[in-house]
């Protein structure tokens, strides 16, 4: 979940070229702007293969800069040292909040801990075969797959049913788990925001959206085990017994 004061804060957002695709750009830089201003926008891999062709075009139209490395050793990954080394230079300069990685490679697990290590938050983006390594290394992950439409996630073909839901036990104990964990002992209650939290905290890849739903609490209706109440500006959950 995004907060909006943390609309201005400044992030790098550096791209491992070999490890990402180009079709989701636009909506992945819309995504990065919910939890900040892309100050920084880096793309790594060598220019000179076809096989980043696909990525030329969207370079300039987003303001992405190509960083060139050579794979001068067959079977060394010099793209991924590149970005590491890019990435400490950046986080030494004391300028940023937090990184957002784009790759579905492992490597770069220890650059995500080492970064949150100072403070800051790493925002992760990948393919769902992504390791769960380097997931759980960052603060909030996001698989690319759900950010190529453009209906909000709402999309009636895209929705998981209410049915298959309530079937997936590891999604319903996610569930439960969290209501319990921030619900006030008065009346056994959890504010949604408080849900959402402790929900990333434990799980950075968790995301409505992962089961077509743009938001947890059209989630938490869908599902039809918990009680969901709008009162004023908040919105309280509650367990059913």
């Amino acid at each position: 979940m995004s907060n909006p004061d943390d609309s201005h804060r400044p992030l790098a957002v550096l791209i491992d070229a070999d490890n990402a695709t180009p079709a989701a750009v636009a909506a992945l830089l819309d995504e990065v702007a919910k939890y900040g201003t892309a100050s920084v926008k880096r793309i790594y891999g060598d220019w000179t293969t076809p096989q980043l062709k696909g990525w030329k075009n969207h370079l300039p139209e987003h303001a992405i800069q190509p960083v060139q490395q050579f794979a001068n050793t067959k079977g060394k990954n010099a793209t991924d040292s590149a970005m590491i080394i890019d990435a400490m230079d950046l986080l030494y300069t004391g300028r940023f909040e937090g990184f957002c990685l784009v790759t579905s490679d492992s490597d770069f697990t220890r650059l995500a801990s080492r970064i949150r290590e100072d403070g800051l938050k790493v925002y992760g983006f990948g393919e769902k075969k992504t390791p769960k390594a380097f997931v759980s290394a960052c603060d909030k992950f996001i698989y690319t797959e759900i950010l190529g439409g453009r209906d909000d996630g709402q999309s009636s073909s895209r929705r998981t049913p209410p049915a298959n839901l309530r079937k997936d036990r590891k999604l319903v104990r996610l569930l439960r788990d969290a209501v319990d964990a921030v619900a006030s002992e008065d009346s056994g209650r959890a504010q949604l925001g408080g849900v959402g939290s402790h929900i990333q905290k434990n799980h950075p890849d968790f995301d409505p959206r992962n089961y077509g739903y743009a938001k947890l609490s059209g989630l938490l209706k869908a599902i039809d085990l918990f009680d969901v109440k709008h009162e004023g500006q908040h919105v309280w959950i509650g367990v059913r017994e």
